[in-house]
């Protein structure tokens, strides 16, 4: 049986990819604060590279997955299911893509419910710009997130400051 892809929209590409400004720092504290095993031989990407310059066997992943998507490798069951449904790599997902799959991921489990695919689809579809897959919102769908998380999500619930739950599910 076929693999199965599911590409909603697709409104086109832009231009060529731009090239990024890499921070060696950067690049060397989520190294270390992320605690990347050795093995997985995480390296900095050469000058004038793209994001699509990964050399064989290596995967891009981008700084604001880490910094702002509060992405985590191993990744979760979650983030594999929306990949798998979709059909695209982790690599080929922006930055922002990752941060509104997190953002979902880590509402509906400070709410204790969990996250599926399909729940994720009544708020969002699928969006590709630049050869790189990303998710928007879904025609009249209302906003799923009132208010921004202000933790990590280190388990199954996060909880602001004050004690109570940081953000609201419509």
């Amino acid at each position: 049986m076929a693999e199965e892809h599911h590409q909603e929209e697709n409104p086109g590409e832009e231009g060529p990819l731009r090239v990024l400004k890499w921070d060696l720092g950067l690049s060397e504290q989520i190294t270390r604060g992320f605690r990347f095993p050795p093995e997985w031989d995480a390296r900095y990407p050469g000058q004038n590279q793209t994001a699509a310059d990964a050399p064989p066997g290596y995967i891009t992943l981008f700084e604001d997955f880490f910094l702002q998507g509060n992405f985590r490798l191993p990744a979760t069951e979650f983030m594999a299911h929306i990949l798998q449904y979709y059909g695209f790599h982790i690599s080929q997902m922006n930055p922002p893509g990752m941060v509104r799959v997190r953002h979902f991921e880590f509402l509906y489990r400070s709410h204790d419910v969990e996250p599926t695919v399909e729940r994720f689809r009544a708020f969002y579809q699928l969006i590709r710009n630049m050869g790189f897959y990303s998710f928007g919102k879904r025609g009249s769908a209302k906003k799923i997130l009132l208010n921004p998380p202000r933790v990590s999500m280190t388990g199954n619930k996060s909880f602001s400051s004050s004690g109570r739950r940081s953000s609201q599910l419509l």
